[in-house]
């Protein structure tokens, strides 16, 4: 099994809803995220999806909650928008895209600081 990682990021703003503490109030983070799929096998360049399409992809659905406040968009405007949440949000959105007979969005990786994170994949 192949696995290719990218890195990005987005700036936004967020509170967390049903918390009690600091992180209740609006406050923002300039978010990482990674972004990792995996391929059984290779095109015949050699490659298990060019780096360029996943980067395209993933920029597409981090326009969505660049620069924004986040609990004013959908799904966020339900559901906290946490680490958690968003790492979800944004492996179905790419799923969405990507995930084919071979290639498969594996997991996204969402950094809110340097020393914090949340991933999710999927069973």
């Amino acid at each position: 099994m192949y696995h290719l990682t990218i890195h990005t990021q987005f700036a936004a703003a967020h509170n967390l809803i049903h918390y009690q503490g600091d992180c209740e109030n609006l406050h923002g983070h300039n978010w990482k995220v990674e972004a990792t799929v995996c391929a059984r096998e290779l095109d015949r360049s050699g490659l298990a999806i060019d780096f360029k399409i996943l980067k395209r992809e993933t920029k597409r659905i981090l326009e969505l909650l660049d620069h924004k406040y986040l609990n004013e968009i959908k799904p966020f405007d339900q559901m906290s928008p946490s680490s958690e949440n968003i790492s979800r949000f944004i492996y179905e959105k790419l799923s969405e895209v990507l995930n084919n007979d071979n290639v498969r969005v594996e997991r996204i990786t969402v950094w809110e600081s340097d020393n914090a994170c949340a991933s999710y994949t999927a069973d």
